[in-house]
């Protein structure tokens, strides 16, 4: 973030000073909204939500070295030194301020939304992109109606380009979030479970996946995964220009000749309308195309070379706890993919430790949240993919898991843990020279502990 005066700040958010405070041309630099990560001289903009009220910390962050706040009420009293900005509500003034970097630096944005993989896509894009331009991008998961907004106010004159990530589990917040970015080119990487809870069926996701368009830009460009038969109802029906990735020769960008070595990367056959050519994907798994045929029809638009964009996938590096390849000692591979889950980001998981290289293969699986009455089944789909897998050991975790174990009978070897704590001694037991361990989980079950454990058992590399 540009440093920002106190009078752009009231312009921006139609505020106005309380207290003594009077230096309009005070500027702050960083915009901040957790009071226990403040930093000298930043703005402090105290969130309210059902459980709880920012303002509380108001004065927390005054004296850990804001250099002012917003507020939707008057104070008793006022620090001195410190500027206090009245707004009506602080989430929309965030918002507001938001849209007024967005303005201020109109750099081209490409946003990416989806079911499943849109961190990687976004990841990916942002390492081609950069390979010739300055790229802001979504630091891990800040995808949200906060993430977004404190995302846009990093932009800076330096910025020739921004890749956002734009999440949901409810209708209206695609909208919302794309009315702020005003994006030029969008992506969507698939329609799937995720939140199937809140929205009763995947017609009903791609409706709101497809908010995202309500406010792209005239000339904006459309880039769909081709290979998914829900996303394919769209086309003809866009007022964009719009290619299509996947394996089918339908598609615009396309993959074919697919090659893994089973233990850091995939190789496939790259065609563009721009010519053909290998591409070398430093990540494991078939799914991994996607992404990257993705960011090359982004960088092929923005006038990037075919050895710039091999680069740029090259210097691919995923996000923490997104597919992250631990090697141990004793031939020991970690896939640490404890991030979140679902059905389809699940089977993606499971097909790149079944395709692993190495000797036993387990997989470490636990809950997947919000999936509503489908529940029960969508993990029961799980064992069943697993029986076809070729996976050797089964180490089931959560209460939803059951259904996974239940279901994957013919897993040579199976184990349920109804909770973490009983998991640890069957990590041990299972654990042994030359194998793969992938873990993976919902969010909510913090899969980043078994993690731990893992690394606590076997020896650095």
């Amino acid at each position: 973030m540009e440093p920002m005066t106190i009078r752009e700040l009231l312009g921006a958010v139609d505020g106005r000073l309380l207290g003594e405070f009077n230096d309009v041309n005070r500027t702050v630099s960083r915009v901040e909204t957790d009071s226990r990560t403040i930093h000298a001289g930043s703005l402090f903009i105290p969130l309210v939500g059902e459980r709880f009220d920012g303002h509380a910390y108001i004065n927390a962050s005054l004296e850990g070295g804001a250099a002012g706040c917003f507020t939707q009420r008057e104070r008793e009293s006022y620090l001195p030194g410190k500027f206090y900005i009245k707004v009506e509500s602080t989430q929309r003034a965030l918002r507001d301020l938001a849209r007024y970097c967005r303005m201020k630096f109109p750099v081209p944005v490409v946003a990416i939304t989806g079911s499943v993989g849109k961190t990687t896509t976004k990841d990916m894009t942002a390492a081609v992109l950069g390979e010739k331009y300055r790229v802001l991008k979504t630091e891990g998961n800040l995808n949200n109606e906060i993430g977004v907004p404190l995302t846009l106010l990093r932009l800076d004159s330096s910025h020739e380009a921004a890749v956002l990530e734009l999440g949901m589990n409810h209708a209206g917040e695609i909208d919302a979030l794309s009315a702020l970015v005003e994006p030029d080119v969008v992506l969507i990487t698939n329609i799937g479970d995720s939140h199937i809870e809140h929205f009763g069926s995947r017609e009903k996701i791609l409706e709101a996946k497809s908010e995202i368009f309500r406010h792209a830009r005239k000339n904006a460009l459309a880039v769909l995964n081709g290979d998914d038969p829900l996303l394919r109802t769209l086309e003809g029906k866009l007022p964009f220009e719009t290619v299509w990735c996947g394996t089918g020769a339908e598609n615009a960008y396309r993959a074919c000749a697919l090659n893994s070595d089973g233990r850091s990367r995939v190789t496939c056959e790259l065609a563009t309308p721009q010519g053909t050519g290998t591409l070398d994907i430093p990540a494991l798994g078939d799914h991994m195309i996607y992404p990257a045929l993705m960011a090359a029809a982004v960088g092929e638009h923005f006038g990037l070379t075919r050895k710039e964009i091999t680069d740029g996938v090259l210097h691919f590096a995923p996000t923490k706890m997104r597919m992250n390849i631990l090697p141990r000692g004793n031939g020991i591979t970690i896939l640490n993919d404890t991030y979140n889950a679902n059905p389809q980001s699940m089977r993606a998981a499971v097909g790149v430790l079944a395709t692993s290289a190495g000797g036993k293969k387990v997989a470490v699986l636990g809950d997947m949240f919000e999936l509503g009455p489908l529940a029960p089944a969508l993990h029961a789909g799980i064992g069943e993919f697993l029986n076809k897998s070729g996976v050797d050991c089964l180490v089931a975790v959560g209460e939803l898991a059951r259904h996974i174990c239940d279901a994957a009978g013919e897993v040579p070897e199976r184990h349920y843990c109804p909770t973490k704590a009983e998991a640890l001694p069957v990590l041990d037991r299972v654990t042994e020279p030359g194998c793969t361990v992938l873990v993976k989980a919902s969010r909510g079950m913090a899969f980043e502990e078994l993690v731990e454990h893992l690394k606590t058992i076997t020896e650095e590399p």
